[in-house]
């Protein structure tokens, strides 16, 4: 396959080059004072300023590029309400029964607040709440997913689990010996999303800036100084939602979680013959592997599938080949229509893959909530926020409150999951051949 692969603009993802309706916001000028001050555009930073406005709390978000320029624009478009390796019995063995019920509750309703969100703010962005997929690639593997389907149900969820039958007829793939489904995700275009998450926000009394970046937060008497080229914001509160791009804002926090490159195609859009009877009803899937196997479509047909690399040069050209071969190969699809695009962004994980808040000073907060779940979870984070910028205590929040803990072996660690990455595909293979 020698097809040339577009990237939007700036090289970032799909979703950027196929949203129109992009409103250019203006860059930060002069002095501002504010209750709260975020920093970064994404979806953890616009649900926040959009819950806060909405309490009558005014806001500035600041932005060194374009709104969802990160991770929230390079992402699949996936909306699951849950976590990406813990279930709920190891969540409440690992927080405690008050902290971990509360944050499962958290999650649960995670999905259905991003559509509640896109109902009531009229945001145009493609939206299916149909479910999320998740099928198991091997009898033990099965093992774990009717167990994690179980516990979810006792908690009222819309989960059920599927034979193999079940899994084919849904999801077009075969080779599955199972799985479940929880049928309040879904699937969206985040960046369409993103923006209107912003358009509510403005309209709310927020005052959101592009091209501002943050070169450094100072604490003052009454709160905190951020300052940036051409301006200066004063504010009581101030919230750190840059995920992983947060640049030399703060180096500490760099330490304090894996960066991970996920690489992100998309086909061109695929014949109708095909197209139905893969995804007939147009859930998103992720799979149980090691090596994370991933598809959903768009709105235009086009199916997006998503990878990981092992280290080595090249893998900005080589890898969005190789989840394209792979894509074929799982969907049998010998004649998968060309790669049109493809796009990598990074991701911010943590070392028990939870959402977490990170106390960096009186009234000062980073706020990390991906770990493969980013629009659900990142949505969800803004409205605890919001509470937490109207007075509320931060460590009475149901997401984990702590001060900052370096991951020791950073410089070797972040770099783990990629050289492990081998070892994972081979491990893969074993499982579905025991």
């Amino acid at each position: 396959m020698n097809a040339s692969v577009r990237q939007g603009a700036n090289g970032i993802s799909l979703w950027h080059a196929i949203s129109r309706e992009r409103r250019k916001r203006p860059v930060l000028q002069g002095r501002l004072d504010v209750d709260l001050a975020i920093v970064g555009g994404g979806f953890s930073g616009l649900s926040t300023a959009l819950h806060a406005a909405e309490k009558g709390i005014s806001v500035a978000v600041l932005e060194a590029e374009i709104i969802a320029w990160g991770a929230t624009g390079r992402n699949a478009g996936f909306v699951v309400p849950n976590f990406a390796r813990m279930d709920p019995d190891s969540i409440l063995a690992h927080l405690g029964a008050e902290r971990g019920e509360r944050l499962i509750d958290f999650a649960a309703g995670s999905a259905d607040l991003v559509f509640d969100l896109i109902r009531r703010h009229g945001i145009n962005c493609d939206a299916v709440q149909n479910g999320w997929i998740q099928p198991a690639h091997s009898p033990a593997a099965l093992e774990k997913v009717k167990s994690r389907a179980d516990q979810w149900a006792r908690r009222g969820r819309p989960v059920v689990t599927l034979d193999r039958q079940e899994v084919e007829a849904l999801t077009g793939a075969r080779g599955y010996v199972g799985g479940w489904t929880d049928r309040s995700g879904g699937v969206l275009n985040p960046v369409a999303y993103a923006r209107g998450l912003a358009d509510g926000a403005e309209k709310a009394g927020a005052k959101i800036f592009e091209h501002t970046p943050v070169a450094s937060i100072d604490r003052v008497a009454d709160g905190w100084a951020l300052q940036t080229r051409l301006g200066l914001v004063r504010a009581a509160k101030v919230l750190v939602a840059t995920n992983a791009y947060g640049g030399s804002l703060d180096p500490l926090l760099g330490r304090t979680y894996i960066p991970l490159k996920v690489f992100q195609i998309a086909t061109a859009p695929l014949p109708h013959e095909i197209r139905t009877r893969l995804l007939p009803g147009g859930q998103g899937v992720g799979d149980t592997r090691r090596n994370l196997f991933t598809f959903r479509f768009d709105a235009d047909n086009r199916l997006i599938s998503g990878g990981m690399h092992i280290l080595g040069a090249g893998a900005d050209t080589r890898v969005p080949q190789t989840i394209w071969r792979r894509l074929g190969r799982r969907l049998d699809l010998p004649d998968l229509p060309p790669l049109a695009y493809g796009w990598s962004g990074m991701a911010a994980v943590e070392s028990d893959f939870l959402p977490r808040l990170l106390d960096l000073g009186p009234g000062l907060i980073a706020g990390r909530a991906c770990n493969g779940r980013g629009i659900a979870m990142t949505t969800a984070m803004g409205k605890v926020l919001a509470d937490w910028a109207a007075g509320a205590e931060a460590r009475d929040l149901p997401v984990p409150f702590a001060p900052p803990a370096p991951i020791p072996f950073h410089a070797l660690m972040r770099h783990a999951p990629n050289m492990l990455l081998g070892w994972s595909i081979l491990r893969d293979r074993m499982d579905e051949t025991a």
